[in-house]
């Protein structure tokens, strides 16, 4: 990029909570997309599957909750699930990028005459907006 001109624009984006609210329907959608084994694609889908959640305050316990989004953070799993995630997010125009890594995300675009950043920004926080629940920058 650097050699169509003097710089890049480089925009560090962290989704807040990313494995938090990685919600597993999704996840196993996106991953059914690509060339991924069976066995793998069962590995991870009982990886996820199966956990629930109480709260115990005193004396009182709450009832059982279904666990229908987050990965476990810290497991190894969690980097690579939300790449599968984040999958579809690529740049509206030719010639720039977006590198992920676990929850970080670059965009990168180089300066030109015709200066897309606020074009591919918007395209990133809309991407953001439909992934459910929501993620935020």
């Amino acid at each position: 990029m650097l050699s169509d001109g003097p710089y890049v624009r480089v925009f560090s984006l962290d989704f807040s909570k990313a494995f938090d609210t990685m919600r597993h329907a999704t996840l196993m959608e996106k991953l059914s997309t690509l060339a991924v084994p069976d066995e793998v694609y069962n590995w991870i889908k009982d990886f996820l599957e199966g956990h629930s959640h109480c709260t115990k305050f005193g004396l009182d316990v709450s009832l059982f909750a279904d666990i229908m989004a987050s990965v476990i953070q810290g497991s190894s799993l969690g980097p690579a699930v939300h790449a599968v995630t984040a999958s579809d997010l690529r740049p509206v125009h030719a010639r720039k990028d977006i590198v992920k890594f676990a929850d970080d995300t670059y965009l990168i675009i180089p300066v030109s005459n015709a200066d897309t950043s606020a074009e591919e920004l918007a395209h990133v926080q809309s991407w953001a907006s439909t992934q459910q629940p929501a993620t935020q920058l």
